[in-house]
């Protein structure tokens, strides 16, 4: 994932995300996958907040997100979830898809490039976040 400007940009995680993110990381299962390897990338390189002082308009576990595909002008509306929540036909994407850890603390308006299944290249520009939940 990139930006155009070819770095990756910089995100926001909540304590609580981040906690229940690292607890999933630690399971034997999942630790040494390469969609967990990506995701502990990221959140390395994730500035952690508390919840009740995340800003409007970033992406947290279970926000439904509203982004476009700049290239394809295609709109999608995808919720980021678990990976036993994950559903396709809903548009629930698990946080370890490409997508799903790609989104993960993105705001609004900051743009990702990402290859989709079949190598089609997609940017996909955030253009809203909903249902953001504050534990």
């Amino acid at each position: 994932m990139s930006t155009s400007s070819g770095l990756p940009p910089s995100i926001i995680v909540s304590s609580h995300d981040m906690d229940r993110l690292d607890a999933m990381l630690d399971a034997p299962a999942v630790s040494q996958t390469p969609a967990a390897q990506a995701l502990a990338k990221e959140l390395n390189r994730a500035t952690v907040v508390a919840p009740d002082e995340m800003p409007d308009g970033i992406v947290m576990m279970h926000s439904r997100v509203e982004c476009e595909d700049e290239l394809q002008n295609e709109k999608h509306v995808l919720t980021l979830v678990y990976p036993r929540e994950a559903d396709v036909e809903q548009g629930k994407v698990s946080i370890l898809a490409p997508v799903g850890t790609a989104l993960l603390g993105l705001a609004v308006g900051q743009t990702m490039d990402w290859d989709a299944p079949g190598g089609r290249k997609l940017r996909l520009r955030v253009t809203a976040v909903h249902n953001q939940p504050h534990p």
